[in-house]
């Protein structure tokens, strides 16, 4: 692939991004009020139901990977998994029930589990073969997440029904899929021996121990994209007020992603991950707290700060800390114990506590397990201290 092309497959790749996480922000944020309001469940079920994503998420993505190795063809996996994904989130729309409501999201995840980790796995070894930024295309994937929340609230304020969630997703897959054409056929060969490395790591004592923080900070975060829409209207939002806040806080990670290296480099990676975990927790236990609507999007913007700093200094201290040798395995586990184990627990938790409680004590929750989690960096940060110092590095083109 020569210079030219290689900008083409740039553009492409920042296409791709900007479309999938278009779908992605359309459905899942107002998947919990669709449930509700649309399908009139009880919040422990609605919580079953998008836990599962999560949940379906651990166990498939290594199956589609695999598939990858087995295959080389990752883009024909992902156009599969794009086209399918867009068919069975139309089908969602015509189920009714729980059990239905639950094996069709299941339908939903089989297929969109495998996007983010393949198109991944092809964009890294893109930026690494030709020198570019992967925070550059990832960008694009924010922008396109916050801009589908806006629109798409807007649209279901306009027309009263939240079914357009699952239309403006199959868009999202679909136009995704144009953007396959001109990407690379294969991505990075890796061979990891996965048990090897996964007992290495066990062995790891500060690794462990991150990994308990990161269940316990970043699980918060992710659940709560899935009841921030209900927590909105609790304080007197709206739909289209929804998609305001999902535009402020989604649309704030972009500049902090791409500024996040030469933060890092000046604090270092755990003052970093402290000072996302304590906006966190601040950001949370203000919620508890009932405040007006109008002081909640002023604070959407922490989230800007907490995500866009978090995820590169937390991706960037498991490539320093984790054995070279096993750094890829460290990484999956990385992602499966916040992205997937962590995920899944605070939101099934969250949707028992909305039927016992309600929004604001489940914020309560999760600011003191934000506080638990920031207590463990601590401790990582002792242990740290003991072994050799942690390395700055870039991020960029991992």
């Amino acid at each position: 692939m020569n210079v030219g092309n290689s900008e083409k497959t740039y553009r492409y790749f920042q296409a791709f991004y900007l479309f999938t996480f278009f779908g992605f922000g359309s459905l899942f944020p107002l998947l919990s009020v669709y449930l509700e309001n649309e399908k009139h469940l009880n919040n422990t079920q609605i919580g079953m139901i998008v836990a599962a994503i999560p949940l379906v998420t651990i166990f498939l993505q290594p199956v589609w990977g695999m598939l990858s190795d087995y295959t080389r063809k990752p883009r024909q996996l992902l156009l599969i998994a794009g086209v399918m994904a867009g068919i069975m989130s139309l089908l969602y729309t015509w189920l009714d029930g729980f059990l239905l409501l639950f094996l069709g999201i299941i339908g939903v995840a089989l297929f969109q589990s495998a996007i983010v980790p393949l198109s991944d796995s092809l964009s890294l070894h893109f930026v690494q073969q030709f020198d570019k930024e992967y925070g550059n295309i990832r960008l694009w994937g924010a922008l396109g997440f916050a801009l589908a929340v806006f629109v798409v609230g807007n649209i279901t304020d306009m027309t009263g029904s939240l079914t357009w969630i699952f239309y403006a997703f199959s868009l999202g897959m679909l136009l995704s899929v144009f953007a396959l054409t001109s990407f690379p056929k294969r991505g990075q060969s890796v061979q990891i021996d996965f048990r090897q490395g996964f007992k290495t790591l066990m062995k790891e004592k500060t690794f462990l121990i991150f990994l308990c923080s990161n269940f316990l900070i970043f699980g918060p975060v992710l659940a709560n994209n899935y009841y921030f829409g209900k927590f909105i209207l609790a304080v007197g939002g709206t739909l289209s007020g929804v998609g305001i806040a999902f535009l402020l806080a989604a649309g704030s990670e972009a500049p902090f992603m791409k500024l996040s290296q030469k933060i890092i480099n000046r604090l270092d990676v755990i003052p970093v991950m402290l000072l996302c975990a304590f906006i966190s927790f601040a950001r949370w236990l203000f919620y508890f707290f009932d405040p007006n609507v109008t002081l909640v999007y002023a604070t959407t913007i922490a989230q800007g700060i907490s995500v866009g700093l978090y995820i590169p200094a937390a991706l960037l201290f498991v490539r320093q800390t984790a054995p070279k040798e096993v750094q890829a395995t460290a990484v999956g586990i990385y992602s499966a114990v916040g992205n997937g184990m962590g995920n899944a627990f605070f939101t099934f938790i969250a949707g028992i506590l909305l039927d016992v409680l309600n929004v604001f004590w489940m914020y309560a929750f999760f600011s003191c397990m934000t506080l638990l989690g920031m207590v463990l960096i601590l401790v990582v940060r002792k242990e740290a201290m003991k072994q050799s110092p942690i390395r700055n590095t870039s991020y960029e083109g991992v």
